[in-house]
């Protein structure tokens, strides 16, 4: 089973890395990892990641899956990465998004009137690609899986695991990762966060990045 990953200049690291550490452990599975121009890519933490191949040299996955970042905004008028996504979807057996991913999804014309998750200060542009945003932290639509943000990309690959080999080699990967998440604050999600946090998170993250607004 051939699971592709797209990289991009200032993804989140998270995002793949994430899905790509319970994936990756699934038996008789290999990752290939794509971007327009092979080689390191930067994400927006600073972070170096290597894309072994470019997007013209992969033309089938049984996987695809979408990270998403600050860099997503011109993947959503890029034409060739565009029409990728839609050859390789229109083949794959899965197609997944993690974060700001979902909008590439949504630009490729895979989210139409189909139920859909994002990063919560994207879900207005996610609804501009005619998706039915929602709130859940992993969201199944027919064969399209797309997570929330970030930190849900792991959710969503443990899903997808457990449709890909059963409940109980997904619950072997957990347990391998220690996947046991007690976070320290419960100001994870917008609907819990305080206003304060809220605006301070729109104000210094997200200064820089129009995609998910424009």
């Amino acid at each position: 089973m051939d699971i592709v990953m797209l990289l991009f200049p200032r993804m989140t690291a998270l995002d793949y890395v994430g899905p790509h550490e319970v994936l990756s452990r699934l038996p008789g599975v290999t990752v290939h990892r794509a971007a327009v121009v092979p080689g390191r890519i930067w994400c927006d933490s600073g972070m170096g990641l290597i894309a072994d191949h470019g997007i013209a040299e992969i033309s089938t996955a049984d996987v695809l899956l979408i990270p998403g970042g600050s860099g997503i905004g011109p993947l959503l008028v890029n034409t060739q990465v565009i029409e990728w996504v839609q050859a390789l979807a229109a083949k794959a057996e899965w197609t997944t998004s993690v974060c700001t991913g979902s909008l590439l999804l949504g630009a490729a014309g895979l989210l139409r009137d189909k139920p859909a998750t994002t990063h919560w200060y994207a879900t207005k542009k996610l609804a501009t690609f005619g998706a039915q945003p929602t709130h859940q932290r992993v969201v199944e639509s027919g064969n399209i899986i797309t997570a929330a943000g970030v930190s849900a990309g792991i959710d969503m690959a443990l899903t997808l695991a457990a449709r890909l080999r059963g409940e109980d080699i997904a619950q072997a990967i957990q347990l391998g990762l220690e996947y046991d998440p007690q976070p320290p604050f419960d100001s994870g999600s917008p609907l819990k966060a305080s206003a304060a946090i809220k605006a301070t998170v729109e104000k210094v993250m997200f200064r820089d990045d129009p995609a998910p607004v424009s």
